[in-house]
């Protein structure tokens, strides 16, 4: 998901939203705490489970996984895509009116640890929404109060959402259950729920629960709700957690990674089968994950739609009345016919072509950079006016973009609704496909994916344009490349947190943003360390090892360590970026140029003695200065009879990267040298028979994690110039605009 000032996150987050000074109640939301729990009224208190929860703290994974980490690398040759773990058969039942979901869930899990399980622990994600005593809605007052956010609408009455547990069943024996606080959150919150068992499920075996319960959707306020006739239900069931084993993504030992649903955080779980049939009024436009099976059956004015999908991780669905669809599809190598969909209201006909044709230009090029797409569908919904926090969220095989009721080819409208769409689509690889835990480790999907968009931008020449009218019709569209506005959202100067870090544990909304760019900024400077095809043949490496699978960042770099075999450059950025939070600064401090002239005083050549006084110093001077200028009449100012000594001082202050130094002299000439220690600074001199005229560091413009491009760069003369590559003029318009975005 893309969270912008408006709606979506990262890249076009306004500079001037980012947090200040928080209040220490920050620390005390963030700050680990052993899990807690609340017991649902009548309920039975019961001993503590033996497997421990993963902790409040968790964050990016230092070790990599084992190599038999979730079953192995895929080879493509076993009887499924993904080694399923989780089977979810669901009856669902919408009423329109009150926006609520009826549903009767059969879940069948596997126990893949070589112990016994007695208490499960699931997911009710839609408790977020049911009062400001949650975890999502304690942290958002403190996490907005000092920087813009999306999902900071306020609920009224009637306008709440939850989910009800009402019966859990084991082999028809009545399970207890109790709500549990993972990380430490308050009482109120009731997204984790933890499910004691009637038999354990011993290792490698299975239990299968019987499981009914009603959801009442929220008036839309983040990913999921309603608006008028318009339902995105999402979130919206009980939803078993992940266990992980020894090997996998850091763990130790056998742990729940189930954390509860905070403001800053999107979801991980376990790979599985999804059967679900939805009935919905019969004047109703249904859309959801996976392939609709057979015609849909109606009666007494409902109709009921059955849609199956294996080996995704989640199941979202959209019930709207009046909506149309857009149809088209893409066929590629390696990958089945995919039908495309495009869910549309009839104010928003503009977007439907757009998103239709984004989609399936996005399914080509990543499936011809990174890995084919295997599944046979791909929906995407554009949300109705008024409902623009559904928009910018991303389920397997299905996902929401924007909509717009007039779009110009070739002008930021048409940029917007591309790069929604590439975007949201994307998350289908890094979110989907790669399976990342969202809860601890952001970086590999929102991070990682926008750096990808902004890969296929690049190839596809797509720049970012001004939304300015008056501009354009002066004859002017000024636009920057994707890089380039990434680089300008991702809190370069003052980064607060690691990439590494969690979702949640962080100083402001406005240091999650920067996830999303500041990644896409760090690895588009690895790129350029390791060239861009050593890159893209990493990122084909990560995925082949890891699709179907649930990588970590130790994982990530592990890979990219392999492929390029440069361990030394794709460290330093994990080390000073991902697991740490550095700045660079690297900066031109002065130029110094001396002319060499003959010098007074007394001197021996040839055993012989002489001395030259001050006055015939000036006269030799002068001679050869007008020898000098009779010989080159069209010589340039800097250059003649005599040598320069120009010295070029350079400042670091703050990480080591390897620079480029360009140093340019009078008569045209320049000189390049490396500067990639890790000295504080540093002074190189240069004696040419021209003086310096200006110094460059960067001068290719590859390292876009300076936090300032403007002192980059010097001349001996006043020159506004110099920094022209970076003007922020142009900068400061564009960000204007995309600070306001609807995005991912």
């Amino acid at each position: 998901m893309r969270i912008r000032v408006g709606r979506g996150a990262g890249l076009w987050l306004a500079l001037g939203l980012y947090a200040g000074q928080l209040p220490l109640a920050v620390a005390q939301i963030a700050a680990p705490a052993a899990a807690s729990t609340v017991a649902v009224p009548g309920s039975a208190q019961v001993p503590s489970d033996e497997i421990p929860l993963a902790k409040a703290n968790a964050a990016a994974a230092t070790v990599p996984s084992a190599p038999n980490a979730w079953g192995g690398e895929r080879s493509g040759t076993e009887p499924t895509l993904s080694d399923r773990v989780v089977g979810y058969r669901i009856d669902a039942e919408l009423d329109a009116g009150k926006h609520t979901v009826t549903g009767k869930e059969q879940l069948t899990w596997r126990n893949r640890s070589d112990r016994a399980v007695s208490s499960i622990y699931m997911h009710l994600y839609l408790n977020a929404f049911q009062n400001d005593g949650s975890t999502f809605f304690t942290e958002r007052k403190v996490m907005t109060a000092h920087a813009g956010s999306r999902g900071n609408a306020d609920l009224k009455k009637g306008q709440w959402g939850w989910i009800d547990l009402q019966h859990v069943q084991q082999g028809g024996a009545a399970l207890k259950w109790r709500y549990v606080h993972p990380d430490g959150g308050p009482e109120a919150d009731h997204t984790v729920v933890r499910v004691d068992l009637a038999e354990p499920v011993p290792a490698g075996g299975t239990v299968t629960l019987d499981i009914d319960f009603f959801s009442q959707l929220p008036r839309v306020v983040l990913r999921t709700g309603w608006w008028g006739d318009f339902n995105l239900v999402a979130q919206w069931f009980p939803k078993i957690g992940v266990l992980e084993l020894p090997g996998e993504r850091g763990a130790t030992e056998v742990r729940w990674n189930v954390h509860e649903y905070h403001f800053n955080s999107e979801f991980y779980a376990d790979f599985g089968s999804y059967d679900v049939r939805i009935t919905v009024p019969s004047d109703y436009t249904v859309g959801a994950v996976g392939e609709q099976q057979g015609a849909p059956v109606q009666n007494a004015g409902k109709t009921t739609y059955h849609f199956v999908q294996d080996d995704v991780h989640d199941f979202a669905w959209v019930a709207a009345k009046g909506y149309k669809t857009l149809d088209g599809s893409y066929e590629g190598p390696g990958s089945p016919k995919v039908a495309v969909r495009v869910i549309y209201p009839p104010e928003y006909v503009a977007s439907a072509q757009p998103v239709l044709k984004a989609t399936i230009d996005s399914l080509g090029y990543f499936s011809r950079t990174l890995g084919a797409y295997p599944y046979r569908t791909v929906t995407g919904v554009v949300p109705p006016y008024n409902a623009g926090e559904a928009g910018g969220m991303e389920y397997p095989t299905f996902f929401t973009a924007e909509g717009l009721s007039d779009i110009d080819p070739g002008t930021a409208d048409q940029e917007r609704i591309d790069f929604v769409t590439i975007h949201e689509f994307g998350h289908g690889y890094f979110y989907g496909l790669l399976a990342s835990n969202e809860f601890e480790e952001p970086m590999l999907d929102e991070g990682l994916n926008e750096y990808w968009d902004g890969r296929m931008l690049r190839e596809r020449n797509q720049r970012i344009l001004t939304p300015s009218t008056w501009l354009r019709r002066l004859g002017v569209t000024p636009s920057m490349s994707m890089f380039e506005m990434e680089r300008m959202d991702a809190g370069l100067r003052r980064p607060y947190d690691p990439l590494g870090q969690n979702s949640w544990d962080r100083y402001s909304s406005g240091s999650y943003f920067s996830v999303y760019s500041r990644t896409a900024t760090a690895m588009h400077d690895l790129e350029e360390r390791l060239g861009k095809d050593v890159t893209e043949r990493a990122f084909r490496e990560y995925y082949k090892r890891w699709h179907f699978r649930h990588p970590s960042v130790a994982d990530l770099r592990a890979t990219l360590i392999d492929v390029s075999g440069d361990a030394k450059n794709v460290n330093e950025i994990f080390d000073q970026f991902v697991y740490g939070a550095a700045k660079i600064n690297d900066r031109i401090a002065a130029i110094d140029n001396e002319e060499l002239l003959p010098q007074a005083g007394s001197f021996e050549k040839d055993g012989k003695r002489s001395e030259l006084d001050g006055e015939a110093q000036d006269k030799q001077i002068e001679k050869q200065r007008e020898d000098w200028s009779k010989a080159h009449p069209d010589a340039k100012p800097g250059t003649g009879p005599f040598q320069w000594r120009g010295v070029v001082s350079v400042v670091r202050d703050g990480a080591q990267v390897p620079q480029l130094l360009r140093v340019k002299f009078a008569d045209g000439s320049s000189e390049d040298v490396r500067w990639n220690d890790d000295r504080r600074w540093a002074r190189f001199t240069f004696t040419k028979p021209a003086r310096i005229v200006s110094a460059e560091l960067d001068p290719e413009q590859k390292i876009y994690l300076d936090s300032n491009k403007l002192d980059d760069s010097r001349t001996v003369k006043e020159n506004g110039a110099a920094s022209r590559s970076w003007s922020t003029d142009v900068s400061a318009l564009v960000q204007a605009f995309y600070s306001f975005m609807v995005t991912l």
